[in-house]
């Protein structure tokens, strides 16, 4: 966040100091922490107090990833969620937080799920291994194992975390998804999905509504980049920034060796980079995405065996996208795959797949 304004007033209040330019504007410390909780609670509209039945509570998941954009979507549901008792006496929803730990996952990030628990009394909180997707737990290991590069290996750890997030939310009576993604974070996936061969996903990845997987997903953090949130967390009393993980605020570098690099880090540098001098071509990219129209999906219709979305127009894999010339035989229904989940796993793998 720029500074090149500090001794000024702030530009909304004209009261105290500005602490910090923000898309032009200086701002106090107080005017920019309520610049952020309402670009996040407008698009709660939904939720408020007045669409809630008086008999039943209405509940969101929250998934977490102990990132910037996710603690910070929790510490504002929960400052708006005691707003709303204080005004009214009764909320317009309930969260259940969901903390998905993979098997890289390091046993601090788990220290640091149990401080958010302690920070926020208020809601249910579940953690839960990424292994328990699989009937056979052992599964997990063998296929991440047997994957051919690291942008295969994100990708399918990806796409299970969000499977796991999505039978959590059902079992649990769920009414939505709530995913911290921040304007930066999407703008990253457009390109990131996209290049993975997924781009027909789009529409489902991005926007907030109705999803293939019978749950509505929500993006409430879609209208802040990531620059503007690690500000934020700094500034809060005490910092959010404690209570996340580490690395948020490093800058992202990608690895020595070509190898070892994946197009999400590629593409995460990438959008550091254009939102610290170039912020509205981020939101750009995230608007003209918004554009698009999902396909509606037809209750039987083929879907892919990795991340469960609809198969355009029944097409499944390299083959039926053209990627060989020489004919094949038609793929049995239950091991069909999307162009972009064929390029990450290889189809020796698909029976160990949940």
């Amino acid at each position: 966040m720029r500074a090149e304004h500090l001794g000024q007033l702030c530009k909304r209040c004209s009261v105290h100091e500005a602490t910090l330019t923000v898309r032009n504007e200086p701002l106090c410390k107080e005017c920019f922490s309520k610049y952020i909780h309402t670009k996040v609670v407008k698009r709660m509209e939904a939720f408020r107090t007045r669409h809630a039945s008086a008999t039943q509570e209405r509940k969101l998941l929250l998934p977490i990833s102990l990132g910037v954009s996710s603690v910070t979507l929790l510490h504002i549901l929960d400052r708006h969620l005691q707003g709303q008792k204080q005004k009214t006496g009764r909320v317009g929803f309930s969260l259940h937080v969901l903390y998905v730990r993979s098997p890289e996952r390091t046993d601090d990030l788990a220290i640091k799920f149990n401080a958010v628990k302690e920070a926020y009394p208020n809601h249910t909180f579940s953690m839960i291994d990424l292994e328990t997707l699989f009937t056979e737990k052992e599964n997990l290991r063998t296929i991440l194992d047997s994957l051919p590069s690291a942008t295969s290996a994100a990708d399918v750890l990806s796409i299970l975390q969000k499977r796991l997030a999505v039978e959590f939310a059902k079992l649990h009576s769920c009414e939505g998804i709530l995913w911290g993604d921040s304007t930066t974070k999407l703008a990253e996936k457009v390109l990131v999905e996209t290049s993975k061969g997924r781009g027909f996903s789009l529409p489902w990845q991005v926007g907030d509504g109705a999803s293939p997987y019978s749950i509505p997903f929500y993006y409430p953090m879609r209208d802040v980049l990531k620059k503007e949130l690690i500000a934020h967390s700094r500034l809060t009393d005490p910092p959010l920034a404690l209570l996340m993980d580490t690395r948020v605020f490093e800058t992202t570098q990608a690895p020595p060796s070509a190898k070892d690099t994946t197009i999400d880090v590629v593409m995460k540098g990438y959008f550091e980079d254009v939102e610290q001098s170039f912020p509205s071509v981020i939101s750009n990219v995230v608007r003209t995405t918004e554009k698009l129209i999902a396909p509606k999906a037809k209750e039987d219709v083929a879907r892919c065996r990795l991340c469960v979305l609809p198969l355009p127009e029944g097409r499944s894999g390299v083959r039926d996208w053209g990627g060989h010339q020489e004919e094949q035989n038609e793929p049995d229904p239950g091991t069909r795959l999307c162009y972009g989940c064929s390029r990450s796993i290889p189809e020796r793998l698909i029976p160990l797949l949940p």
